[in-house]
């Protein structure tokens, strides 16, 4: 380009070039491009920037050495070389904020486990963890979380380790496990205003520990921050399918008709009302007796109820509302018939 052609002339107009390099650049310019192309694929959040300047640094590191080396050029070993630097720096500083961020390794793993699969932001799960006064309770083998109509219902508690037992008039219901709520149906089953009573006993089976939000305290966090509202609401609703299919999975006969939980009538086999429990025993005990007996009796003929007769139909236990505690009755193998918990899991 000529010598008196002015800035605003270089900037806008192409240079005359006099020839074109016939030759490529060496394999370590290549593959500094290489790398910082890969650097800028990286993802988000604090460990996606750390491996976002973590190959920044290698490529800019690669590039320095291409211009010592090769091109024997001052500023371009200057430019890189502080464009590395800058990356070491910003690396360490993420480095420092993430351990500043870390609440224990209870409370990182909860965040891994439960939160980050989520794509919860670090800034929601420290108010979360802060709400929870940031300790981790801890329940020695049989010690027990509550007990079934004393336990006042205060408090919103996740297992982090170990294995709780849940039982009703000292029946199995089933386990809790890490990572699931411990009092979520008692939680749902109040407003904000009310005040209630476990109606199960949770007994840990191991050495457990947990982590607790007060009642009131949560309440007013999830008042506040929408989102964290609706997570938990997403929580709590897995947590308590989970539960529900955890019940639905003991509900059996022994000839492989299972039962739906959801089934309106099936709180009767559940939880008999006083004025039916005096009549179930009576029924259980004889059909129990003939069943042991090596010659089947014959089958006699059901006493007349005082309900109508229910409708015909092809598929056994379609008709759910006509299904009460004497319908069940005549199904031996329920799960209330095990005479043991480790008979009853099998």
């Amino acid at each position: 380009m000529a010598a008196n052609s002015t800035l605003a002339e270089q900037l806008f107009h192409a240079p005359d070039c006099v020839g074109w390099k016939t030759y490529m650049e060496g394999a370590l310019y290549h593959l500094a491009c290489l790398i910082f192309l890969l650097a800028v694929m990286g993802g988000s959040g604090i460990l996606g920037c750390i491996y976002v300047f973590g190959v920044m640094a290698v490529s800019f590191c690669l590039m320095a050495l291409w211009g010592y080396l090769f091109v024997c050029g001052v500023d371009i070993v200057t430019w890189n070389g502080i464009l590395m630097v800058l990356c070491l720096v910003q690396i360490g500083h993420l480095i420092y904020r993430l351990h500043r961020e870390s609440y224990g390794e209870d409370y990182d793993a909860l965040y891994q486990t439960l939160y980050q699969p989520m794509q919860v932001p670090l800034d929601v799960f420290k108010e979360i963890a802060h709400c929870s006064g940031m300790e981790v309770h801890s329940l020695s083998a049989d010690q027990s979380y509550a007990l079934e109509g004393k336990t006042p219902i205060d408090r919103l508690s996740l297992l982090i380790s170990g294995r709780v037992k849940v039982s009703l008039d000292g029946q199995f219901l089933h386990y809790i496990f890490p990572y699931q709520f411990l009092d979520s149906p008692e939680w749902e089953s109040l407003r904000p205003s009310e005040e209630g009573t476990f109606q199960v006993t949770l007994t840990a089976e191991m050495d457990s520990t947990y982590i607790s939000w007060p009642r009131k305290k949560l309440y007013l966090l999830l008042a506040k921050e929408k989102y964290i509202s609706r997570l938990f609401s997403s929580l709590l609703g897995f947590d308590i399918s989970q539960k529900l299919y955890a019940l639905n999975d003991k509900l059996f006969a022994k000839f492989g008709l299972r039962f739906d939980i959801r089934l309106p009538s099936l709180y009767h086999v559940l939880g008999p009302s006083p004025e039916f429990a005096g009549d179930a025993r009576p029924m259980a005990d004889p059909l129990a007796s003939r069943l042991h007996q090596d010659d089947p009796p014959l089958r006699k003929a059901p006493p007349p109820s005082s309900r109508g007769p229910r409708p015909e139909s092809g598929n056994l236990g379609e008709d759910s509302t006509s299904l009460i505690l004497d319908d069940f009755a005549e199904l031996p193998g329920s799960f209330m018939d095990y005479g043991s918990e480790g008979e009853y899991l099998k």
